[in-house]
């Protein structure tokens, strides 16, 4: 198969993945070479339209040949083969990645300016390139976009080699491809016209799709990076208030998660489209998370929800809001040690997966009503949260996902979590409940 141009091949691509129109899709294309490809997609699925940046690391006397790949978010693929095979040592690599971290940088800058990057949490994730090769940039993108807390990623390229499929891994839910011939040797074969692509064509790519959906693309109504204020300490977050919001949810995230969670950004995007806002921060600096004994010290993770939610009362954007709980693993501890002072007061509190039984002696004095989520394939927390809720003397209620593990990772799992989670905090944090 022969594509005339990019275009033409994003055409073709967005006939293939028609299945997916009408879905909560976002199609992220890889710059430079992907953008145009990913624009007509987006087109043939009326879908908003993002850059998702990664680099190829290439040899540096065969800048052609990748030797892995680097994303934004830190993520990073390695070709061992590769590095094997080419002798390349761990100071070139580092060399060659450090200029590619700075050019992930400048094209962010270039192409997003001040906008955030597409949201993807709880969405379907179309990743698209011009074609796969050696098939690391196109991992580098999945993890970025999974890291994201995207529900679904698929991955559609017009051309790639046979062995694309075991190239890619699991790094893909689906992987669609319009050709895998046999005779491939480079993407650029498969092109009658493989010109090279311009900053200036990418951003006109983005622009057009961003008039035709009517907003920045990605951009999340009322988002913003903030700086909470907890005792001594300055805690990194991200802070959402859409407009018309009821409410807004305090997220404690567990043990060895930051606020950049995955599983708490899935959740977060599912509160926003029922209309609450969201706080996600981090509970410890960099330098305490380095001691292991601050991420189960349950009293310290409390006090900085207590502080976090001290400062949210004073923000403008959050004026006059409700303020609910939602806690993960140790986070859930956290949310519901804090919930049992009278200074908290939140209007409700949601445990995901969550350690109630680390809050020991305060759950008896929580008021909140609380909805405990567990997972049916995690015993163990199951029996915890069952001791729990016999202490709990508030409303509450136990509801138990079916097949879901303790991180709710199989399919459709964290979405009941999110409903769940969605009418709990809709219901009780009416301004009937204020």
């Amino acid at each position: 198969m022969r594509f005339a141009n990019r275009p033409e091949a994003g055409r073709l691509l967005g006939e293939r993945l028609e299945y997916l129109r009408g879905q909560d899709v976002v199609v992220l294309g890889l710059p430079r070479g992907g953008v145009p490809v990913a624009a007509a997609v987006a087109e043939a699925l009326d879908a908003p339209l993002d850059v998702l940046l990664v680099r190829k690391l290439g040899v540096p006397y065969q800048p052609e040949l990748g030797m892995g790949a680097i994303g934004e978010d830190g993520v990073r693929v390695i070709n061992q083969e590769v590095l094997r095979a080419t002798g390349v040592g761990p100071d070139d690599l580092a060399a060659v990645e450090e200029r590619e971290r700075r050019v992930l940088a400048e094209r962010g800058a270039r192409y997003r300016g001040a906008a955030p990057p597409a949201s993807v949490a709880g969405r379907t994730a179309v990743v698209v390139d011009d074609g796969v090769a050696t098939g690391s940039t196109a991992r580098v993108a999945c993890r970025v976009a999974r890291a994201r807390g995207a529900a679904r990623i698929v991955l559609a390229v017009p051309v790639a080699p046979r062995d694309f499929a075991r190239r890619l891994g699991e790094d893909a839910d689906d992987l669609v491809c319009l050709d895998t011939p046999w005779d491939f040797a480079a993407v650029g074969q498969f092109y009658t016209d493989f010109t090279q692509v311009e900053d200036e064509e990418v951003t006109a790519c983005l622009r057009r799709a961003a008039e035709r959906h009517g907003h920045t693309a990605g951009a999340a109504s009322g988002a913003r990076e903030v700086t909470v204020t907890a005792g001594a300490v300055r805690l990194g977050g991200r802070l959402t208030v859409p407009d018309g919001a009821t409410g807004v949810v305090v997220f404690a995230h567990g043990s060895g998660s930051s606020r950049h969670s995955p599983r708490n950004r899935f959740v977060a995007e599912g509160l926003h489209r029922a209309g609450l806002g969201t706080l996600l921060f981090d509970l410890l600096t960099d330098v305490e998370e380095a001691d292991r004994g601050n991420v189960f010290d349950i009293g310290l993770l409390a006090g900085r929800l207590l502080d976090a939610t001290a400062w949210l009362r004073e923000e403008p954007d959050a004026e006059g809001l409700a303020i609910g709980y939602f806690g993960a693993s140790t986070g859930a501890a956290a949310a519901l040690w804090a919930a049992a002072d009278p200074a908290a007061r939140p209007a409700a509190v949601v445990s995901r997966g969550g350690r109630p039984d680390l809050a020991g002696p305060r759950l008896p004095e929580v008021t909140a009503p609380t909805l405990l989520i567990v997972g049916g394939a995690d015993p163990m927390v199951l029996d915890l949260n069952r001791d729990a809720q016999a202490r709990l003397r508030c409303e509450n209620r136990l509801a138990v996902v079916p097949r879901a593990t303790h991180l709710f990772e199989e399919p459709g799992t964290l979405e009941q979590v999110t409903e769940l989670a969605c009418a709990w905090f809709t219901d009780h944090m009416a301004p009937a409940h204020v």
